[in-house]
């Protein structure tokens, strides 16, 4: 077994853009169905905010949302569960399958 598990991976993809991009490659090395989960659940969160921050009042008001999700989600890492974020998660999953 790696030293690196999927719990750990998933944890890590939460923690700002350079985590996720270390989790990721963490992921490569030893591919598991949690860490995938969480990489997908995460990367949605930071493309969304990243297409809305340029509209102001909307991106802001959508970053408050955003890190309700990002809290959701990273205690569901901790977990070592695969909860899908609210209204957004089972999206993300679909969207990203191809990718991770």
């Amino acid at each position: 077994m790696s030293a690196i598990d999927g719990r750990t991976i998933a944890i890590i993809a939460y923690l700002t853009l350079i985590g996720w991009v270390i989790a990721l490659v963490l992921h490569l090395g030893n591919k598991t169905s949690l860490g995938a989960f969480h990489l997908r659940q995460m990367l949605g969160p930071m493309l969304t905010a990243l297409v809305f921050s340029i509209i102001p009042v909307i991106g802001w008001m959508l970053s408050l949302v955003l890190f309700a999700f990002w809290v959701l989600g990273l205690v569901t890492a901790i977990r070592g569960e695969q909860k899908p974020l609210p209204l957004i998660g089972d999206l993300y999953q679909q969207a990203f399958r191809v990718i991770l």
